[in-house]
């Protein structure tokens, strides 16, 4: 039970580090800064984690990188929307 409790604060806390970059990136409009290469290794790396979480039928996998895969969207998006796309 102890080791789900961490797994649960951990995904919790890796799934909503982009949060902070994606309300900097509204209020500055800008993402300039950001790698777009980076962004869809890291977009590509969560589908994967989430097919494997759906294999093995852990929630907490999916859904930690569900949320990761969601944010990693926005930041794409905004990317697009605030530098007229690829670097």
């Amino acid at each position: 039970m102890a080791f789900r409790t961490i797994g649960i604060f951990a995904a919790l806390l890796t799934s909503m580090g982009f949060v902070p970059q994606i309300i900097k990136a509204i209020r500055i409009k800008e993402m300039r800064d950001v790698s777009l290469i980076m962004l869809l290794i890291l977009f590509i790396g969560t589908l994967l984690w989430i097919i494997y979480g759906l294999s093995i039928g852990d929630r907490i996998v999916v859904t930690a990188n569900a949320i990761t895969c969601a944010t990693t969207v926005i930041l794409l998006s905004l990317k697009m929307l605030y530098n007229g796309g690829p670097e």
